[in-house]
């Protein structure tokens, strides 16, 4: 990433100069959908399904054309098998719009439902039970900066501490988005990992890399007493790894290596 385009995005609206253009918003709603569904085949392949299938995670994405909905996995559909034809679209009610047949995730709905209302900037969001992250969950403490990968989360993400269950409610929902607040990523105690972005990519990037800084602190603090990054120098840090397009970035190698492995996604 060049000087001229690093940015914080604490400090104002990120530049989106990397991200794609349509023509039409058929087009911008395949390309959301086929990265929807990588993102699933993906999640798959580095074993962040788990429990019942289709039931303890959902990436979501809004429609380009009707924002107030958006498309998420259906229930009971291994993230391994999903396509981009296989994904449904919900309003704001919970009503199937698109995907006749489907069943919808009714945890789903209630987190992301409320997550897409109150932050009208989060185009995606992506939660799963990740072994890594689910157990850094129990600790109810943020990610300390270790090491410069676990910098992109200096000062942007937040624990939530309210688990009652099964997120079933939409007031647990409405919960759990006042405590992400502006941030983009949120640990649920004993639950999982949250996070959100302008794009598929952002979000499903900075899944992917938020699991892997709790691996690492786990095995860090197994080992020892690690010693943190010192706070300038972790903000720094921050600044040119934890971007929305640092995010962006992590997910296209993923992507480019999915597609070639299993193009059946596409479709």
């Amino acid at each position: 990433m060049t000087a001229e385009h690093e940015t914080d995005p604490r400090s104002g609206p990120e530049p989106e100069w990397y991200l794609p253009t349509f023509d039409t918003m058929e087009e911008e709603r395949r390309h959301r959908k086929q990265r929807l569904a990588a993102t699933y085949r993906i999640f798959a392949k580095l074993g962040f399904e788990d429990g019942a299938v289709g039931a303890a995670g959902h990436v979501t994405v809004r429609d380009p054309e009707d924002p107030e909905t958006f498309w998420v996995n259906p229930w009971g559909v291994p993230f391994a098998h999903i396509r981009a034809s296989s994904l449904i679209r919900v309003d704001s009610n919970g009503t199937i719009i698109d995907g006749e047949g489907a069943l919808l995730n009714g945890a789903a709905f209630a987190i992301h439902s409320q997550i897409h209302a109150a932050r009208p900037d989060v185009v995606a969001a992506a939660h799963s039970h990740s072994m890594h992250g689910k157990s850094f969950s129990t600790l109810g403490r943020l990610l300390r900066p270790l090491t410069q990968d676990a910098c992109a989360f200096y000062d942007d993400h937040v624990v939530f501490d309210g688990y009652s269950g099964v997120v079933m409610e939409l007031d647990e929902g409405k919960r759990i988005a006042a405590a992400l607040g502006d941030c983009k990523a949120a640990i649920l105690q004993n639950h999982g990992l949250l996070t959100v972005g302008a794009s598929v990519d952002a979000a499903a990037g900075a899944f992917v890399a938020m699991d892997r800084a709790c691996q690492s602190q786990l095995l860090a603090e197994a080992a020892g007493d690690p010693i943190d990054i010192p706070d300038d120098v972790a903000r720094h840090t921050y600044s040119m790894v934890g971007s929305g397009l640092a995010m962006w970035f992590t997910f296209q190698p993923l992507y480019t290596e999915m597609v070639q492995e299993q193009p059946d996604l596409l479709d």
